[in-house]
C-alpha cells in the first residue's frame, strides 16, 4: 500500500508546494506503467536509432488512462489527510473534465431529421402493409371457409426504429472510468408509441406535426386534396370575372333604341320629331308682316317677306298695294296640320291675329324645316289662307251636391275678416296681414298686391257649411276646422292708365278660413271662382243680370242655401278677428 503521509521523491519535483505533481512522474519502489526497467531494453528514439549507454532516454509516451492515474495519485498525497483509519480512507475524484460534445452542423442536423422521417415513413408504410395482408387474409379465409392465418405483423406493433447518431460521453462517465468504477449504462430509449391505424384504445395517441411539418398520416393526400381544392376555387373566379366583365363591356358598346310607340299613340300625345315651337314662332313673324302694309313701305315690306319665303310665294303676301293695315298681336292657337308634300318635315300651323281695329282672324301658314335637330333651315312654302275662328260650345253645368251656405259666419267673415284682410293685403301691409292669417298661411296670403288695386270693397261671401249639415240648421265647428268661403270684391281707384279715374273692378276669390279659440283666421287664398250654370260662351243668357245692390246697402233677408246679401249684420260676434295679446298690433 502507498504510504500517503510521505513526501513523493521525484515527483512533483520542481513543483510548488501543495500541488500535483506533473504527469508521468513516478513514485520511488513502485513501478509504473511505461517506466524503464533494469535489464529492459531501451526504447528506440525517434528516427529508429536506438540510445547509447551514456545517453537518456526520450520519457515513455503514456496513455490517457496512464496519466489520469498518476495525477490522481499525486492528488491524493498532497491533500490534507484527516483522521481515518487507514482502511476507510477513500479515494477522491478527480474535478470532472469539460468534455463538450462537439457541436453538429446544420447539415448533419438536417441530415439527421431526414433520416428519422425516413424511418418513420418506412414504419408507418410496414404497418400499412402489415395492415392489409392482415385484411386480405381475413377476406380469404372468409371466402375459403377456412381458418383465418394470423396475421404477419399488427398494425400497431413498434417497427425498428432509425439509428441514431452516437453521443459523447459524458464528464460522469470519465469521471468513473479514472477512478476506476464502471460507469452506468445509459437508459434505453422508450419505444414508439403504436401509429394511428392500429390503436384504438386510453393508450392511443395521436401525433402532432411540428411547425413546419407535414401533417400525420395520410398528410400527403390532405395536403394534396387541400391544393387542388384551391387552385380549382381560384380558377373559377378568374373566369367568372373574366366572364362578367366581358358581358359589361359587350352591353355597354351595343347601343341602346328607344322604344317606338304606335302611331295612334303619337296622335294621341301629339308626340313628333318637328319642331313645333320654333316653326310656330317663325310663322308668327311672317303673319305679322304679311297683315301689315301701306303704299309708303312697299319695298321695305317686300324685302322683309322675301327672308321667310320661298321663290315661288307670292311676294306681297296677297297685297295689290292699297290701304293700310297694322296687326296689333300674332300668336300660334295650337293647331298644327300635316303637310303631305314634305312628310314629316312639313306642318300647316294656325296663327290667330288681332288688327288694330279689332277684328281678330286666322292665318294658316305652311312652313318647312330642314333639320328636325337643330330646327333650322325654315322658310315658308306655300301662300297664307285666312281661316275662321275656333267654334265656342256650351259649358255643361256642375253637378255637385247640394251645398248649405252659413249665413251666419258668411256676414261675421265679410264684416270683420274679410273687410280689414283686403285692405291690409291690397297694400301687402306684413304688420297688419298678421292680425288677420294663421301661423301657417300660405305665401299668396300674406304677401299681397303691393298697391296694384286699391279700396276694396267685400260684396258677397258664401261660406260653405260642412258636409252633411241639414238645410235649415246652424252647423257647428270643431277647433282647427278649415272652412271655404267665395268672396267677391270690387276694387275701386286703380286698374286704368289713368290714376284719377273712377274704374270699378269686380274679382272673385277663393278664401279659407280656420276656426280657432281666437276667432277666424285665414290661411290661404286663390283667385277666380267657377260659374255652376254654365251656358254658351258667345251667346248672352235670356235673363237680364239683376242689378247689384250698392255698398252697404239693406237687402232683403235671402233663403237658407242662398247667397249672403252685402251689408247684412249678425248679433253676438266677436268684436275683433283677434286679440291683441296674441298678434301685435298695426
Amino acid at each position: 500500500m502507498t504510504d500517503h503521509s510521505s513526501s513523493a521523491d521525484g515527483a512533483g519535483e520542481g513543483w510548488p508546494s501543495q500541488q500535483p505533481a506533473q504527469a508521468g512522474a513516478a513514485q520511488p519502489g513502485a513501478a509504473q506503467p511505461g517506466a524503464a526497467q533494469p535489464g529492459a531494453a531501451q526504447p528506440a528514439q525517434p528516427g529508429g536509432r536506438t540510445p547509447g549507454p551514456y545517453e537518456t532516454p526520450a520519457p515513455p509516451q503514456l496513455s490517457a488512462e496512464a496519466a489520469r492515474s498518476q495525477v490522481a495519485a499525486a492528488w491524493v498525497r498532497v491533500a490534507p489527510q484527516a483522521n481515518t483509519p487507514p482502511g476507510q480512507m477513500a479515494v477522491p475524484s478527480l474535478p470532472p473534465r469539460a468534455v463538450q460534445p462537439a457541436a453538429e452542423s446544420k447539415k448533419d442536423q438536417r441530415e439527421q431529421a431526414k433520416a428519422e422521417r425516413k424511418a418513420e415513413y418506412e414504419r408507418k408504410k410496414a404497418a400499412r402493409k402489415a395492415e392489409y395482408e392482415s385484411k386480405k387474409a381475413a377476406r380469404a379465409s372468409r371466402k375459403g371457409g377456412g381458418t383465418a392465418p394470423a396475421p404477419v405483423a399488427s398494425a400497431g406493433t413498434t417497427a425498428p426504429t432509425a439509428p441514431t447518431a452516437p453521443t459523447a460521453p459524458t464528464a460522469g462517465a470519465d469521471r468513473s472510468a479514472a477512478q476506476g468504477t464502471p460507469a452506468p449504462a445509459p437508459a434505453s430509449a422508450p419505444a414508439p408509441a403504436p401509429g394511428r391505424s392500429g390503436a384504438k384504445g386510453p393508450d392511443a395517441r395521436f401525433d402532432v406535426p411540428r411547425p413546419g411539418g407535414r401533417l400525420p398520416s395520410n398528410g400527403r393526400s390532405t395536403h394534396v386534396a387541400l391544393r387542388a381544392t384551391l387552385l380549382i376555387t381560384t380558377c373559377v373566379f378568374a373566369l367568372g370575372s373574366c366572364g362578367v366583365t366581358g358581358l359589361v363591356i359587350g352591353r355597354s358598346s351595343v347601343s341602346v333604341k328607344p322604344a317606338a310607340l304606335a302611331g295612334e299613340d303619337l296622335d294621341r300625345y301629339r308626340l313628333t320629331d318637328f319642331p313645333v315651337q320654333s316653326a310656330a314662332v317663325f310663322a308668327e313673324e311672317y303673319a305679322s308682316l304679311c297683315m301689315t302694309y301701306a303704299p309708303e313701305n312697299t319695298d321695305k315690306r317686300r324685302a322683309a317677306l322675301a327672308r321667310y319665303t320661298s321663290s315661288g310665294v307670292d311676294r306681297d303676301c296677297g297685297w295689290n298695294g292699297k290701304g293700310k293695315q297694322q296687326v296689333k298681336l300674332a300668336s300660334w292657337d295650337g293647331t298644327v296640320e300635316e303637310l303631305p308634300e314634305y312628310g314629316k318635315n312639313g306642318r300647316y300651323l294656325n296663327i290667330q291675329v288681332t288688327y288694330m281695329g279689332g277684328r281678330t282672324t286666322t292665318l294658316s301658314v305652311p312652313v318647312y324645316v330642314k333639320d328636325l335637330a337643330g330646327a333650322s333651315g325654315l322658310r315658308v312654302v306655300g301662300n297664307v289662307g285666312e281661316m275662321p275662328l275656333p267654334i265656342r260650345d256650351t259649358a255643361p253645368a256642375l253637378e255637385k251636391p247640394e251645398e248649405v251656405v252659413d249665413q251666419e259666419l258668411s256676414a261675421q267673415l265679410r264684416d270683420q275678416v274679410l273687410a280689414g284682410y283686403f285692405k291690409a293685403w291690397a297694400a301687402s301691409d306684413t304688420t297688419a296681414l298678421t292680425r288677420f292669417t294663421t301661423p301657417d298661411a300660405t305665401p299668396a296670403a300674406v304677401s299681397g298686391l303691393a298697391g296694384a288695386l286699391t279700396a276694396p270693397v267685400v260684396q258677397e261671401v258664401q261660406a260653405l257649411a260642412p258636409e252633411g249639415t241639414e238645410t235649415g240648421k246652424k252647423p257647428t265647428y270643431t277647433q282647427g276646422q278649415a272652412v271655404p268661403a267665395r268672396v267677391t270684391v270690387v276694387w275701386g281707384g286703380g286698374g286704368g292708365e289713368d290714376a284719377k279715374s273712377e274704374v270699378a273692378l269686380k274679382r272673385s276669390y277663393r278664401v279659407t278660413v280656420v276656426n280657432t279659440a281666437q276667432g277666424w283666421f285665414i290661411k290661404d287664398i286663390r283667385g277666380g271662382v267657377m260659374d255652376p250654370t254654365g251656358g254658351r260662351a258667345d251667346t248672352p243668357s235670356a235673363a237680364s243680370p239683376a242689378a247689384t245692390p250698392a255698398s252697404g246697402a239693406s237687402a232683403p233677408p235671402a233663403p237658407s242655401g242662398a247667397p249672403v246679401p252685402s251689408g247684412a249684420a249678425s248679433p253676438g260676434l266677436p268684436a275683433s278677428p283677434k286679440p291683441a295679446a296674441s298678434q301685435p298690433a298695426p
